[in-house]
C-alpha cells in the first residue's frame, strides 16, 4: 500500500516502515561518529520503542556495544492498518543491532503489569551470563492498570489552583491563540501521579532486586523534564509536575535501596524539550518548542534525542572524570537549553510571537518536520509514492 501521513490532534494515526527504518539508521549513524562509551554491557530499555528510550537503546548498543532488552507497547499492523511508529522503529534496531552482531530482543506489552516483568526477567536469566547493569525507565503513558488493584489511573494535563490561561499554537496551521485551561482537582492529581510518578519504576527495581539480576554497581536512570517558568502552570507547578516531583523522590528511595543491596544508584535526568510523542500533547509546549529550536539553533547548540542521549553517556553516567549532578542530585541535560542567554531570547519571542509572525520568529517549520519523522514521515532517500509492504516483523517478537 502507498503510506501517507494522517495527523488527527497531536497523534499520526499512520507510519512508515521505510521511513521509520531510516530514522533509526540516521541515529546509528550519528553514534558512529562519536568516541566509543566504556559503559554498560546488559542494559534494560523500558519503554524504548521511540523518543528518549529509543536513543537510550540506539547508544548502549552502538556507542558502548551493549546487549540490550527493550520494552515496548506498540501494535503490529492489521490489514490496511499501519504499524505503530515505534513497532517499526524497533524492527529496524534490531535488524541493525543484528546485522552489528550485537544482541538486542524486545519484549511488547503493558510495562506495568506483572506479567511483563516477570517475562522481562525470565529472558534475561535466560539469555544473559551476567547481570543488568543499567536499566532506563522512559515510559510515557497517558494511562496506567494497578497491577495489583487493577484500578485503571487516567492522568490528567491541568493546571493546580487556579485557571491556566496563555499563548498555545496549532502546529498544523500556524495559528497562535490563547488557551484556557480549569485547574485539577484532587482526584486528577492523584491519578496523574499514579501513572506518571515513580511507583511503577519503583517496582520494576524492586522486582529485578528480588530477581537478583542486577549487578554490583548497577545504574537506573528516569527521564524527566523541568523546563521555562512559562511552562510552569501547566508542567512543573501542574499535574505532571506533581508526579515528576513524586519521581524525583522516588530516586532517592531507590539509591539507598540499591546502595545497600547492590552499590547501585539511581537518577532522575532532566532532558531538554523536543518534539516527541508525549510533549506534543501538552499545551503551550509545542509553542515554546517552536521557540526554542529556533534560538538553539542561531546559537549552534541544537540536540535531538540521539544528541541528548550520546551526551548523557559520554559526559555523565560513563564519564571516566566523574559526574555532575545538581544539588538535588539529578543529572542536567537541559543545560544548554536552560542557559540565561536562550532562554532570555526565547521569552522575548513568547511575548512577540502571533499568527502573523510566527513563522518568522520561530521554527515552527522544524517543528512540523520533526512531528512528521516521528511517524517516518519527510526523510530523504523515501519514495513516499511507491507500494510498500506494511507488515514488517519484529525480529524476536513472536506473534
Amino acid at each position: 500500500m502507498i503510506v501517507k501521513p494522517k495527523v488527527r490532534g497531536f497523534i499520526c494515526t499512520t507510519s512508515h516502515p521505510q521511513g521509520c527504518a531510516e530514522n533509526v539508521k540516521q541515529q546509528i549513524a550519528y553514534v558512529k561518529t562519536q568516541k566509543p562509551i566504556t559503559g554498560p554491557k546488559k542494559v534494560l530499555v523500558i519503554g524504548a520503542s521511540t523518543g528518549y528510550g529509543l536513543a537510550s537503546r540506539i547508544v548502549a548498543s552502538f556507542g558502548a556495544e551493549a546487549q540490550t532488552i527493550g520494552v515496548f507497547f506498540e501494535k503490529a499492523a492489521s490489514g490496511k492498518r499501519t504499524a505503530s511508529a515505534g513497532w517499526y522503529n524497533s524492527a529496524a534496531f534490531e535488524q541493525e543491532a543484528e546485522a552489528a552482531g550485537i544482541y538486542a530482543k524486545s519484549i511488547n506489552g503493558d510495562a506495568f503489569s506483572n506479567e511483563i516483568k516477570q517475562q522481562t526477567i525470565d529472558l534475561i536469566k535466560q539469555d544473559w551470563n551476567g547481570k543488568v547493569d543499567l536499566v532506563i525507565y522512559s515510559l510515557a503513558s497517558p494511562r496506567r492498570i494497578h497491577p495489583d488493584s487493577g484500578e485503571i489511573f487516567n492522568s490528567a494535563l491541568k493546571p493546580i489552583g487556579k485557571t491556566f490561561t496563555d499563548k498555545t499554537v496549532d502546529v498544523m496551521n500556524g495559528t497562535v491563540s490563547n488557551i484556557v485551561i480549569e485547574p485539577a482537582n484532587d482526584d486528577d492529581i492523584a491519578n496523574t501521579v499514579e501513572v506518571m510518578g515513580g511507583e511503577d519504576w519503583a517496582m520494576w527495581v524492586d522486582a529485578l532486586l528480588t530477581a537478583d539480576v542486577l549487578a554490583d554497581g548497577a545504574k537506573t536512570v528516569a527521564y524527566s523534564y523541568v523546563g521555562p517558568e512559562v511552562t510552569y502552570p501547566i508542567y512543573r507547578q501542574g499535574t505532571i509536575g506533581r508526579a515528576k516531583e513524586h519521581l524525583e523522590a522516588t530516586a532517592h528511595k531507590l539509591t539507598e535501596i540499591l546502595q545497600q543491596q547492590c552499590h547501585g544508584h539511581a537518577y532522575v535526568s532532566i532532558n531538554k524539550g523536543l518534539v516527541t510523542q508525549a510533549s506534543a500533547a501538552i499545551p503551550v509546549v509545542p509553542l515554546y518548542i517552536s521557540l526554542l529550536y529556533k534560538t538553539m539553533k542561531e546559537k549552534d547548540l541544537h540536540e535531538g534525542c540521539i544528541e541528548q542521549i550520546s551526551r548523557l553517556y559520554q559526559d555523565h553516567l560513563y564519564n571516566p572524570n566523574g559526574m555532575a549532578t545538581d544539588d538535588v542530585d539529578r543529572i542536567r541535560i537541559d543545560d544548554w537549553e536552560m542557559r540565561d542567554d536562550v532562554q532570555s531570547a526565547v521569552m522575548q519571542a513568547w511575548l512577540d510571537v502571533n499568527s502573523d509572525n510566527i513563522e518568522q520568529i520561530s521554527d515552527l517549520k522544524g517543528y512540523r518536520d520533526e512531528f512528521y519523522k516521528l511517524f517516518g514521515f519527510g526523510l530523504a532517500n523515501i519514495d513516499y509514492d511507491a507500494e510498500i509492504d506494511v507488515d514488517v516483523a519484529v525480529p524476536s517478537i513472536k506473534n
